[in-house]
């Protein structure tokens, strides 16, 4: 956990009080006075830089050197001389006057640091390496300047005249944020920085006239199976769009950091024999939300079209007239065979794959074994850890061979990710010998045999 906080602070009334008269003391200078028109240098000698600050009166001087008695309430005190012992010795005077020091090089006796500024005023943009890596700083300072946008102040001032109209014609604060959120992730921005200030008013203004009379909507979108690398630009987009989020338990935290901070979560989730809302219950909250205006996000892991309930749950909107919309995601077949390197498909090997799911119920699993059972199919079982015993013996007994290989992989897609290889005669020992929790995907087929070659996780 980093120690050092953030923040944006108005030093309009404190004095700056700065140690040194080298290089350093330089460039901390030159950032103050930037904000700042009550900085005083002390020190025995100034380089020639810092002299022409002090000729011109942007910076006050005292030809001395550094002394407990320069040292007066409430100022902050940058200590920048050429020796570490003196300026520990500063920090020691700080520190015993109550006032904030930064002391160079020394973060462990500092108590505020000087980030590498982007300013756009008003817009500024502050990056630290906690005073560790002033290289890395500089660096990644030059790689956003040279990413923001040079007409950034005018989009500024076109938002901040927006923002007026919007708090009268938006009277409650949770449509307003909505708004906010949607305009923002909009054409509006990119025809302002592009000098096409009328065509965003008339978005604008299209999208408050639209706003008076929301009636909200529903966005069911695919999470994908785990890694949020996988996610559609459209899912991270209307991810973080979103008021109210309804997720389930297959959807990973990196996945939910998309989320606006002003979101409200609502957990959903489903394991066996433990459903946090009955479906019924999910498909209710889904109108009830749409109904009062929000825009809704249902968060599948997957594609919510497969193996989903995606379909019940729209067959609820449909009927009770509320619009959605759908985004697909990477199937968990997809995303594990991939990253497990076992092809579900292969000229070789397989030319049809079928997906399962593996519920059990009274024991067993109750599948079509006789359609399952196929030279070059891949099998794909989702949900069968808890019955692959019952699924291995189904599947012999209705005619596929005892050493068919068979994959589990565990946490698909996932840093945690195993993948567990045996055969359909040996993987219920296997699995009953190890330890091997959900979610697990079980592929079955002569394209397991792949694995150790094409494996590249």
């Amino acid at each position: 956990m980093a120690d050092w906080l953030p923040l944006f602070h108005c030093f309009k009334d404190e004095q700056f009080i700065i140690f040194g008269g080298g290089k350093v003391a330089d460039r901390k200078a030159r950032t103050l006075i930037r904000f700042n028109k009550k900085v005083r240098i002390i020190s025995p000698d100034l380089t020639p830089a810092l002299q022409e600050l002090v000729d011109s009166g942007k910076v006050e001087y005292l030809s001395q050197p550094a002394s407990v008695d320069h040292i007066v309430p409430r100022a902050l005190v940058v200590a920048a001389t050429d020796h570490k012992a003196v300026n520990a010795e500063i920090a020691s005077w700080a520190k015993a006057a109550g006032c904030q020091a930064n002391i160079t090089d020394s973060p462990d006796l500092s108590n505020f640091i000087f980030p590498a500024i982007i300013d756009r005023s008003p817009v500024l943009v502050a990056i630290s390496s906690s005073s560790t890596t002033p290289a890395l700083t500089r660096y990644l300072r030059n790689m956003i300047d040279a990413a923001l946008p040079r007409r950034l102040n005018e989009l500024t001032a076109f938002i901040a005249k927006l923002r007026v109209d919007v708090r009268q014609r938006v009277a409650d604060t949770k449509q307003r944020q909505s708004f906010w959120r949607k305009l923002m992730s909009g054409p509006v921005p990119d025809l302002v920085l592009t000098g096409k200030e009328a065509e965003a008013q008339l978005v604008a203004d299209k999208a408050l006239a639209d706003n008076e009379g929301k009636q909200g909507q529903v966005f069911l979108i695919g999470a994908g199976p785990g890694d949020p690398e996988l996610l559609t630009l459209k899912a991270v987009r209307l991810i973080q769009q979103a008021d109210v989020v309804l997720y389930d338990r297959l959807v990973s935290d990196e996945i939910m950091d998309f989320c606006h901070p002003d979101a409200e979560r609502v957990y959903v989730g489903k394991a066996r024999a433990d459903h946090a809302v009955p479906q019924e219950g999910i498909n209710q909250l889904l109108v009830k939300y749409a109904k009062q205006g929000s825009t809704v996000l249902r968060l599948k892991g997957g594609d919510p079209f497969i193996f989903g309930r995606g379909g019940e749950e729209l067959e609820e909107l449909a009927q009770s007239g509320v619009p959605f919309q759908i985004v697909p995601g990477i199937t968990a077949a997809s995303g594990c065979a991939s990253y497990s390197g076992i092809p579900l498909t292969h000229r070789d090997y397989a030319q049809s794959v079928r997906f399962v799911t593996g519920h059990v119920k009274d024991g067993s699993a109750d599948l079509p074994w006789n359609e399952l059972v196929h030279d070059h199919q891949t099998l794909v079982v989702y949900m069968g850890l808890s019955g692959i015993a019952s699924i291995c013996s189904g599947l012999i007994d209705h005619g596929m061979a005892a050493d068919t290989p068979i994959a589990l992989v565990e946490k698909g897609t996932l840093p945690e990710q195993k993948v567990h290889i045996s055969t359909l005669a040996d993987m219920p020992a296997y699995v009953s010998g190890n330890s091997i929790s959900a979610p697990t995907l079980t592929i079955v087929g002569q394209v397991v045999s792949l694995h150790e070659k094409l494996n590249w996780c």
